[in-house]
Parts: structure tokens; sequence; C-alpha cells
């Protein structure tokens, strides 16, 4: 594959990772730096890596995980758009917090699509490294961007901004499946 490809299936790889990383952007209201780059390197690095677990795995993807794997996103983002939508109706507003299990769980929605793409990157490139890295990279970079853009809408109320984060998630949800 060439350079100007390889790039661009980096950047659409990451656009899950920057939405959901928006969406957070939102919310947030503690551990600003930390939130985003914790949300980063975990997208960034499991966006990086399944392509490389979808070369390894070529043969069993389409069979195995291929037919689900766009349900299994959408109930993840599904879990985490209501998430968002109860936590704004809530009296007692509790801090929306980025802990590992969550971090894990955006991290493998946002690249089970990576995965798939580990298949073409198998049959096309001689070596996974140079992809590997730009996809990495690309979606650290867009995760970043994407989190300190909806930073910058935060200074509306909060309540509606967890809302439409949850509207976003759970519209990137049905996105998937359709």
């Amino acid at each position: 594959m060439h350079l100007i490809d390889l790039l661009l299936l980096a950047f659409a790889l990451s656009i899950d990772a920057c939405v959901v990383s928006f969406s957070y952007g939102i919310t947030l209201k503690r551990n600003i730096l930390k939130s985003s780059l914790l949300l980063a390197l975990f997208t960034g690095f499991f966006q990086g890596m399944m392509p490389v677990l979808g070369c390894i795995c070529t043969n069993c993807v389409r069979y195995y995980i291929q037919p689900f794997s766009k349900w299994i996103i959408f109930l993840i983002f599904l879990y985490l758009g209501i998430n968002f939508i109860k936590d704004a109706f809530e009296k007692k507003h509790t801090k929306l917090k980025l802990n590992l299990n969550i971090l894990f769980l955006i991290a493998l929605a946002t690249s089970i699509d990576a995965f798939s793409a580990g298949i073409p990157l198998a049959l096309k490139c001689t070596s996974i490294c140079l992809p590997v890295i730009l996809i990495g990279v690309v979606t650290f970079i867009d995760s970043l961007l994407g989190f300190y853009c909806g930073r910058f809408f935060k200074k509306l109320r909060p309540q509606y901004l967890s809302v439409l984060g949850g509207i976003i998630l759970i519209a990137l949800a049905v996105k998937v499946i359709l």
C-alpha cells in the first residue's frame, strides 16, 4: 500500500476514537490532561495493535468475529451513551471518571474495525510495522484533538452537554449497525 493510502486508512480508523474523546471532553471536569492523554494512549495503542492481531488471525476473523463486530461495537457505544444521558438527569451528579474498565471498553469498541483492517494489510503489505505506527499515531492525535474540541464546547450547560455526549455515542452505535 502507498503511504497516502495508509494515512487515509489510519484517519478513517481514528474517527470513532475522536468522537468518543470529543464526548468525554465535553463532560469531564477533573484531571483533564490526564484523562485526555489516557484516552489518546489507550485508543492509539489499541488501534495500532488490532491490525497486528487481524493479520495473525486473518483466516479466523471473517468467520468468527466479523459477523458480530458491529453488534459488539453497537452495544458498547449504546451502553456508554445511555450512561452519559442517565448521568445528565440524576439529581446528584457524580463526577464522570475514566477508570481502566471504561478505557478498555472504549479502546476495544473503537478498534474492532482496525482488527478487520488487518486482513487487507496482511494481504497487501509486506511489513505491518509502518501501518501499525501510522494508525496508532494518527489515532492518538485525533483522540487528543477530539477531546480538546469537546472542551471548547464545555462552556454550555453541563446537563445538555452530557445528553449531547450520550446522543453522539448512541448515534455512533446506530451508525455501526446501519
